[in-house]
């Protein structure tokens, strides 16, 4: 039986106002490694915090972007007290900082970093400018194209921090982390070809709970969920949507639920429709229900997702997708098999394959069965507690001179102290 292990996840946690897939990914990870017997202690900042700051102290939250010493004191002094196996980073920005990194350094504890979207070579994280994508900076040095576009937030003030924490850091991040998990081969594919380290990124899928609701019927609507962006396809499916009910519909209403800038264009689209319903934001439990109702989940995103973590959650719930036909979506669903695939950015193909997964509710049971048996050999708990292990194992293996893991950064000495200390809890 494996030895319990301590981890300690840093995360800076976004705001609730939006819905964060990050989030939730985090939170279920310590959970499972929890309820498995191991140690997980958390590190973390809050966005939400940042409103409760006076004006000067938000007016400093940019500058500690690239850089917050403060976070590199703190986390250093608990690293020393606590003595964690491995520590494993998510988000970073915009509180705790690559200082974290210097801090993991200082002590020389083993590091593994979960890759959620492109922040390491796009400041925005997310490879997409004015409804198409874009990889300007990917290669680039300065991220200077994202300050000239203002590509966060559409400003090019709000970009500097992100642009400046890229440049100066990025050797740091490819030196500092000794395993990047991408969460689809897509994405590692993208960062490979931008220059990071192919011998640190390994392929690690997020794993989705089994839900307590599960698909009984044919389904009652076809259901977006998640931030209401251009870039998720809002647009898109408003189009799509549109030419669908031209024909007459396809017998079931359209269901979105979430939020974000497009709010009030989808509010006021969605008024006075019989076929259309946008009920704001969902909490878990309403989401878990809404998927297990569905004929179909729409994932019409322009970007290159590096997961889409709702078509694992409507495979969990045996409920087939409907998703752009890039990016990870192509990993995740196998065309005509567990889902239909649309043209990314095609607003009659994704008319079309709407069409098509409404229309034949013998069909489409059979999609939805295949779906949820994917779910069990790739996205299940206990597949990913099986491989969130392993990658720990395969970090403070290689700390101790063992794996064939980068050697520390840092004090040599240190670092192989802390691996053998870790190898022994292992059995090595």
């Amino acid at each position: 039986m494996t030895s319990s292990m301590h981890v300690l996840v840093v995360h800076n946690r976004y705001s609730s106002a939006q819905p964060s897939g990050e989030n939730r990914v985090v939170d279920q990870e310590v959970g499972l490694l929890r309820a498995a017997g191991h140690r997980v202690e958390v590190f973390e900042r809050r966005s939400d915090d940042i409103a409760a700051r006076s004006l000067l102290s938000k007016a400093t939250v940019p500058l500690l972007v690239p850089w917050n010493p403060a976070v590199r004191t703190e986390l250093t002094a608990r690293l020393r007290a606590e003595r964690p196996d491995v520590v494993h980073i998510h988000n970073v920005f915009p509180l705790l900082s690559p200082a974290v990194l210097a801090a993991c350094a200082d002590v020389g504890v083993p590091v593994v970093a979960t890759l959620h979207n492109y922040t390491q070579v796009c400041p925005p994280g997310t490879l997409h400018r004015d409804g198409q994508l874009c990889t300007e900076c990917v290669g680039s040095a300065a991220s200077l194209p994202a300050v000239r576009h203002g590509c966060y937030r559409n400003s090019k003030l709000a970009t500097v921090p992100l642009a400046v924490s890229l440049s100066v850091n990025r050797r740091r991040w490819w030196s500092g982390v000794d395993r990047f998990f991408c969460i689809s081969a897509a994405q590692r594919d993208v960062l490979v070809q931008s220059g990071m380290p192919p011998e640190r990124l390994t392929v690690k899928h997020n794993f989705v709970p089994d839900p307590d609701a599960r698909r009984s019927g044919a389904g009652e609507h076809v259901l977006y969920l998640g931030r209401l962006a251009e870039a998720k396809g809002v647009r898109l499916l408003m189009t799509a949507w549109d030419e669908i009910a031209a024909d007459g519909g396809v017998g079931v209403p359209l269901v979105l639920a979430g939020a974000g800038p497009l709010e009030q264009e989808v509010t006021a689209w969605a008024a006075g429709r019989d076929d259309v319903r946008y009920v704001g934001l969902y909490d878990a439990a309403q989401c878990r229900q809404a998927v297990a109702r569905s004929v179909a989940v729409v994932a019409p995103s322009m970007s290159l997702e590096t997961f889409g973590l709702v078509v694992a959650e409507a495979m969990a719930a045996g409920v087939p997708s409907v998703a752009s036909g890039h990016g990870s979506f192509v990993e995740l669903v196998e065309d005509g098999v567990s889902g239909l695939l649309h043209q990314p950015g095609d607003a009659a193909s994704l008319a079309s394959c709407l069409r098509r997964i409404a229309a034949e509710p013998a069909r489409n049971r059979e999609l939805g069965q295949a779906a949820r048996r994917r779910y069990e050999q790739d996205f299940s708990p206990v597949v990913g507690l099986e491989r969130l292990v392993e990658e720990y194992r395969t970090a403070i293996a290689g700390r101790s001179g063992s794996g064939d893991s980068p050697p520390p950064v840092g004090d040599k000495s240190t670092g192989s102290r802390w691996g053998t200390r870790a190898s022994r809890k292992w059995g090595k």
